[in-house]
């Protein structure tokens, strides 16, 4: 492992000057000297819209490379100059707006954050229109993003992704747990929390922007965005992902760990602490792992098409401390039934009676300030999977807006729903499914 990683490292640190066009790629989102493209049936999704020229942040391809089905780019060098054609916001090196060049910083810098100029540098709102959405029916969506030099893991950054003003806690996850040095660049895809649809339908602009949070000399890129709306996995290019969960102290294999994807696929670890997804769409792909008594961690991959891609490492640690909740005990890792939030049969609007449970959960956020939390809905198996899985994301999502609503950081919270595709009984009775009809909180992190 240890060799293969040495040559992994050696190939991201060549010096990359070729300047010719990519030859093969799965889309017909082809004229990449545009600043804007919008598309409708294309082979990969219904809708593509794209903003930002897809010349790997003016240093152009290697032959044949294509951005959207290869692993990450070769190195090039840092800092360049902007050049003035190039939409605001891409192609050019961006600083946190909170960035103090005075400041020393504990984590370091990235050794160019000097050349800030905040009429340059500072991450602005990308403009996205989706006028071409406004009679469309959302099956999914994806945002993809073409990122260069995001090491928060390295500087202690801390992204911020925001779609129209909202914090798009999932994306944020993902950029965050990115080390990508090189420099070098990579196509990322996040899947687009269902919350976000009626602004995606709306027919205004979707503002999408990137900053961080802390100010430390973290510098980053952009070369694109892209919307996709009802993607077609099918005809995307996709990989192999296998890996390993492990004891962060003592490198013992995990048995029985969650495994899941950017995507929401998820799947279970073997006796030997082994995994495996196929289909993964080629990009940086962030892995994300739990187990009860430990705190998630995240691992990532450069994913490119086929069999052929290094095996992830996601290493846990365990939680240490026990969290009060009311009056019980709980572990980082544990879940508990939340058997008093309730709904009317076939909607997700709170009825008044839930207001004491969700009270127990702000009280809890509040005296754990450090706490993480996923709230997950499920639902019995009667009618379409389709509308059980909205239905029971819609659900946790109003929990989740209570929360927030009463001043807690709504970064401390993701809401999951699953539908009937995790029922802890059978549902062959009505009390049995009235069972499975539920909504769980996991501690994450304490």
């Amino acid at each position: 492992m240890l060799k293969a990683n040495f040559f992994f490292v050696c190939f991201l640190l060549v010096v990359f000057s070729v300047k010719t066009t990519a030859q093969r790629t799965v889309t017909t989102d082809t004229d990449w000297a545009k600043q804007q493209a919008t598309l409708t049936n294309a082979p990969e999704a219904d809708f593509i819209i794209r903003i930002g020229d897809v010349d790997n942040l003016g240093f152009g391809w290697p032959e044949n490379f294509d951005p959207f089905c290869g692993r990450m780019t070769e190195s090039h060098y840092y800092p360049w100059d902007a050049n003035p054609s190039d939409l605001p916001g891409f192609d050019r090196i961006l600083i946190s707006s909170r960035f103090n060049p005075s400041i020393a910083y504990n984590c370091g810098g990235d050794g160019y954050s000097g050349k800030h100029d905040p009429k340059i540098t500072d991450p602005v709102e990308w403009s996205l229109p989706t006028g071409i959405l406004k009679s469309a029916s959302i099956n999914n969506a994806w945002l993809q993003i073409f990122i260069d030099d995001f090491q928060a893991p390295v500087f202690c950054s801390r992204f911020q992704l925001t779609l129209n003003g909202k914090r798009f806690v999932e994306g944020e996850k993902i950029l965050n747990a990115i080390e990508q040095t090189g420099p070098v660049g990579k196509l990322v895809s996040f899947l687009i929390p269902e919350e976000f649809y009626p602004a995606l339908l709306s027919g205004a602009p979707l503002k999408i922007k990137i900053d961080e949070v802390n100010g430390v000399a973290d510098g980053f890129a952009v070369d694109f965005v892209r919307l996709l709306v009802n993607r077609k996995l099918e005809n995307t290019c996709v990989g192999t992902v296998r890996g390993y969960v492990l004891d962060k102290e003592t490198q013992a294999v995990i048995a029985g760990a969650t495994v899941f994807s950017s995507g929401n696929a998820s799947t279970q670890t073997d006796a030997e602490g082994k995994f495996s997804f196929e289909n993964i769409p080629t990009g940086f792909e962030v892995l994300g792992a739990s187990y009860p008594g430990y705190t998630d961690g995240r691992g990532t991959v450069d994913v490119g098409e086929g069999d052929d891609n290094y095996e992830v490492y996601i290493f846990l640690e365990k939680g240490t401390g026990v969290a009060k909740y009311d009056n019980k005990n709980l572990k980082v890792g544990e879940s508990i039934n939340l058997n008093n939030i309730l709904f009317d049969q076939g909607k997700a609007t709170l009825r008044p009676e839930s207001k004491t449970e969700l009270e127990k959960i702000v009280a809890f956020m509040k005296a754990n300030p450090t706490a993480e939390i996923e709230l997950s809905g499920h639902t019995s198996s009667e009618g379409e999977r389709k509308f059980n899985l909205s239905l029971s994301y819609q659900r946790v999502t109003a929990c989740k807006e209570y929360i927030i609503a009463t001043g807690i950081d709504s970064g401390r919270i993701v809401a999951v729903g699953y539908g009937p595709d995790r029922p802890i009984v059978s549902n062959d009775t009505e009390a049995n499914r009235a069972r499975n009809r539920r909504v769980e909180m996991r501690l994450v992190k304490l």
